[in-house]
């Protein structure tokens, strides 16, 4: 998972000149739905400290983000929704990184008797459809603040996400991340959303 992150970022730091457009003002979205024109962006980035509580040390004490955002660890599922093609989407991570940046990742499984092609998973802007089968078309919604968060993309269009090459086998388990533009430090509360998958209420946790 690290290598991953450390590739897509360096991946993400290239790209930054053209993507932090990629914030839309929303009106009224509730979860992951459309609306409103493309017009505000947006683009902020923050980090967040940990807290120990006093006393005696144990083994079990947790950390926490002053913002609200708890240490994630590989294990931890945040979201996980079913949907279109008897798919599931887990969300296992949702970060801030440095650059301003979110990077969300988890597994796409598919429990239906048919291949998977993610076709629409790739979003419906022209710029978007040579990412073929890819998570290009997800987005982050900021219902409190009204603001939906694009996939980054680089100079090309390629989509800062993962492409499945092959799509998805029946049975098979797929690993997927996606980059997106970070909201303000405040923001921590959003809903990830893909194709026709039903939206997914995550919390972002601070970076390293």
């Amino acid at each position: 998972m690290k290598l991953r992150r450390t590739m897509t970022t360096r991946r993400a730091m290239t790209a930054v000149a053209i993507t932090t457009g990629l914030v839309l003002a929303v009106a009224g979205c509730g979860g992951g739905e459309d609306g409103g024109d493309d017009s505000k962006k947006e683009n902020s980035s923050s980090g967040s400290t940990n807290q120990n509580q006093g006393g005696k040390q144990s083994d079990d004490n947790e950390d926490k983000g002053e913002d609200g955002g708890q240490e994630q660890s590989s294990d931890e599922v945040l979201a996980e929704v079913k949907g279109e093609e008897s798919i599931t989407l887990t969300i296992k991570s949702a970060v801030r990184d440095e650059g301003g940046f979110v990077t969300v990742s988890g597994t796409v499984t598919n429990n239906g008797n048919r291949f998977f092609a993610a076709a629409n998973w790739r979003g419906e802007e022209r710029e978007l459809n040579k990412n073929g089968s890819s998570v290009a078309g997800a987005n982050l919604v900021d219902g409190k603040g009204k603001k939906r968060y694009l996939v980054l993309r680089d100079t090309e269009g390629r989509c800062l996400c993962t492409k499945f090459t092959g799509g998805v086998k029946p049975g098979q388990t797929s690993e997927w991340y996606a980059q997106f533009p970070a909201p303000p430090e405040s923001t921590n509360k959003m809903s990830f959303q893909v194709g026709a998958m039903p939206p997914a209420p995550i919390e972002l946790a601070g970076g390293q």
